[in-house]
């Protein structure tokens, strides 16, 4: 795909969509750090149904520790792998207090050190909370970026590599929002809202007839 091609594309999403942000309901960098820490193979739906319980009595990192982990999993308990979540959020929280005075650090280092924060979580953090222009590549990033020809790659780190190469650079802040976004409700995995796409045209999945109504 053609730097032309690619420019088009997110002045398109952008235009759909000019401030796009995750679906995540936060009021802090802790909390969304939480949150995505609690999403992994989660719907936002069900993570934000239990962070707005969790949060209404803990939202701080000292908050969660005197929860203690039992206490974490009563709140979180709807969530998938809940066990191992509250684990990791409390032994996140206490290098938090231990090591950061409580604040979430906004550097990549510090936030992997983070027990259950990988490079994605990291990614979403850094993008959301602090600004930075990074490309948290999950599922939904991965596939639109392989079928539409946008940036494609053989894991989420290649495709993560060619996106930050290529999208251009007035784009980049809001990307990967955006293809979260197309990725959840048009570039579906089973059957693609080809018909409905706002970038149908410009994209190169070669099979996208099959699915134009």
């Amino acid at each position: 795909m053609n730097k032309e091609k690619r420019t088009e594309i997110f002045e398109r999403l952008r235009k759909a969509n000019p401030t796009p942000t995750t679906e995540l309901v936060y009021d802090s960098p802790f909390e969304l750090l939480v949150a995505v820490i609690l999403s992994a193979q989660a719907t936002d739906v069900g993570v934000n149904k239990a962070t707005a319980r969790l949060y209404a009595v803990a939202n701080t990192p000292q908050a969660i520790l005197d929860l203690g982990v039992d206490g974490l999993k009563e709140h979180i308990k709807t969530i998938g792998l809940y066990n191992t979540k509250a684990e990791n959020v409390i032994k996140t929280c206490r290098q938090l207090v231990e090591k950061h005075d409580g604040q979430v650090p906004a550097n990549r280092k510090d936030l992997e050190a983070l027990p259950g924060v990988g490079r994605k979580t990291a990614n979403v953090v850094l993008n959301t909370a602090f600004g930075q222009p990074t490309m948290a590549v999950d599922t939904h990033i991965f596939r639109v970026s392989n079928r539409t020809g946008l940036a494609t790659g053989k894991n989420v780190e290649e495709v993560e590599k060619r996106l930050v190469r290529l999208v251009p650079r007035e784009y980049r802040q809001d990307a990967h929002h955006w293809l979260i976004l197309h990725g959840r409700y048009t570039c579906v995995a089973r059957k693609p809202r080809c018909g409905s796409c706002i970038i149908e045209d410009l994209c190169e999945f070669p099979d996208k007839r099959d699915y134009i109504e």
